[in-house]
């Protein structure tokens, strides 16, 4: 099993969080860091502080010289795809390459209303998101992108330079809804993530992935699968927690750290996660 961390940018400080991160950087066993992309705290009181994610995600590529980065995930009604490619790109060439481009439909009612994002019933938010994910590997993998959709309409769209990586930086879908999003994963996404849950679960939604796939005509082993291991404290109690999952094919454990984020828990961690 491979591993990465993350540390949402919520009831935290910069300095904090960055301390965590250059720490990490000179940890083997981490191969990659993860944010995500929320305006106001998930898991806690939303009235508290939370960082962008993308803003903070660029600040980090330019702290760092090896970590791989991405968001779990950007829901994709917060940005026009367009823009989010753009987005992408220029992360990409300014971290010499190291991004991980997460996305997802969107779920989180209370700040998209806050803010007058629509975010849509599920059955619209699945086809907003099967149009945005064509988008954006128009736009990342070709001169021009022209695209009439319901919610997306382009024309000879340009996005010039194009990223580092070829085709594209890989594509993370995030999510576990079993008719569409997990079929938007199989038909798009190099990376799934699982939120988190039991191995049980885990194991029942990588088998519709990859019924979908099959469906598909793709290759289930083309999508890297990997799961959110919640570190509450314990070195041990974590390792444990990422060994279940990656008997049942979990590929990456991406280690959520909680506030307050001490950089000191790294190495201990690291030390307990090694022999998997």
């Amino acid at each position: 099993m491979r591993f990465a961390f993350k540390t949402s940018p919520q009831d935290t400080t910069w300095t904090d969080m960055l301390a965590v991160w250059k720490a990490a950087d000179d940890i083997e066993l981490f191969e990659s860091g993860w944010t995500f992309d929320h305006f106001y705290p998930i898991f806690s009181d939303s009235t508290g502080p939370c960082m962008e994610g993308w803003t903070t995600m660029t600040a980090l590529a330019q702290a760092t010289t090896r970590l791989r980065m991405g968001t779990l995930v950007t829901g994709i009604h917060y940005r026009h795809p367009a823009i989010l490619a753009n987005m992408a790109t220029t992360l990409d060439i300014v971290s010499g390459g190291r991004l991980e481009l997460g996305i997802g439909a969107g779920w989180n009612e209370e700040e998209s209303g806050a803010y007058g994002i629509a975010l849509g019933t599920p059955a619209q938010r699945s086809d907003r998101f099967e149009e945005a994910c064509e988008v954006i590997v128009g736009l990342l993998t070709q001169e021009t992108t022209t695209f009439k959709g319901q919610y997306y309409q382009l024309t000879d769209a340009r996005n010039e330079p194009k990223p580092v990586q070829r085709p594209h930086p890989p594509i993370c879908i995030g999510g576990s809804g079993e008719k569409r999003t997990l079929r938007t994963a199989a038909r798009f996404a190099q990376h799934w993530n699982f939120v988190g849950g039991t191995p049980e679960e885990f194991a029942r939604k990588r088998d519709i992935l990859y019924q979908h796939c099959e469906d598909l005509g793709r290759e289930p082993k083309e999508i890297l699968l990997s799961s959110h291991v919640i570190f509450a404290g314990d070195p041990k109690a974590t390792a444990e927690q990422a060994a279940a999952l990656a008997e049942v094919g979990a590929e990456l454990g991406i280690v959520y750290l909680r506030p307050p984020l001490d950089p000191g828990v790294l190495e201990p961690l690291a030390s307990a996660l090694r022999d998997l």
